[in-house]
């Protein structure tokens, strides 16, 4: 076989093998080895088809984002979603579905872990890992947002950011609450503990670290079987300061994240996400109200306190 076509038809094999395992090269750095595109679930039933990649200057950070950055800009720009692992895992594998599926409706997240881990995990993403690398994260990103010569150039939304994560993660979401970029919180299957843990790599807060919240808080909880359902309804009935909600699904601790699409937690946190980063207020209805989504539908409980009436439907 002449070299040229031998290397031409290489290549296509490598391309499809590539495709079966859900990865596409991404587009090389000149000088660099090629980065690569995990697809989870075929990204996402968003419209904006998510993958999972990492950048060799933010290392430790899974990457999720749209694959098509072209539709956003000025007048449609990226919000940033920070994600702590159960566990304070180096990975994102138990989350990916979660994840990718809300990243497909248009936005980012920068998650604590390994690229390398997202598929199949080893020792190496035991972690632990640290909250402050989050903001490290975010200050990265907002980097290459003003960045002329980068892809993300006049993307992404520095008004925008929401600190997230689920158990572990929950902490340490709450451990980067008060940086003054976050505008909203997202604490899944967590709750800060009656004393400091002893556990490597969780995050040593106390009740008083709740303070740290400045903006509207979501706790979503997994009932009475979730081993955080205590700590975290302690929380809410604690925290007066800020609009908070906390909804509950009696899964247990482990949530839905695995699910496909990341289960029903995805549509609760895409909302919240919608109306607090994207200012939809129609997504309220979700939340709030006698009415609201989450409390006329009998598998969920939902308690808020702190929020303004919600909108008539004539002012949606």
């Amino acid at each position: 076989m002449h070299p040229a076509i031998k290397s031409s038809f290489v290549s296509v094999c490598a391309a499809f093998a590539a495709l079966l395992l859900g990865r596409l090269p991404a587009a090389a750095a000149p000088g660099s080895s090629d980065p690569v595109f995990v697809v989870v679930e075929d990204g996402g039933t968003g419209p904006h088809p998510a993958v999972a990649t990492e950048d060799p200057s933010l290392p430790g950070i899974t990457i999720y984002r749209p694959r098509d950055l072209a539709p956003f800009g000025a007048e449609n720009k990226l919000p940033v979603l920070l994600w702590g692992n159960g566990a304070c895992a180096n990975t994102t594998q138990e989350h990916k579905n979660f994840l990718n599926e809300i990243t497909s409706h248009g936005y980012v997240v920068l998650g604590l872990g390994l690229l390398g881990q997202i598929e199949h995990r080893d020792e190496t993403a035991r972690g632990p890992t640290r909250a402050g690398l989050l903001l490290e994260a975010l200050d990265w990103i907002l980097a290459r947002d003003a960045d002329a010569a980068s892809e993300y150039a006049g993307k992404i939304d520095s008004t925008a950011v929401a600190a997230m994560g689920m158990s572990c993660g929950g902490l340490q979401a709450i451990e980067i609450s008060g940086d003054p970029r976050i505008r909203t919180s997202v604490v899944c299957n967590s709750g800060v503990l009656p004393s400091p843990s002893s556990l490597r790599g969780m995050p040593a807060l106390t009740k008083a670290d709740l303070a740290r919240f400045h903006g509207p808080v979501l706790y979503i909880l997994g009932g009475p079987s979730d081993i955080a359902y205590g700590n975290g309804m302690d929380d809410f009935a604690r925290v007066d300061h800020v609009p908070i909600a906390v909804a509950n699904l009696d899964v247990g601790h482990g949530g839905t994240y695995q699910q496909p699409r990341g289960g029903a937690y995805t549509g609760v946190a895409l909302a919240w996400l919608d109306w607090q980063l994207k200012g939809r207020d129609e997504r309220a209805s979700m939340f709030l109200g006698d009415e609201s989504t989450l409390r006329i539908d009998p598998d969920w409980t939902i308690e808020t306190k702190g929020f303004a009436a919600p909108l008539a439907a004539s002012e949606h």
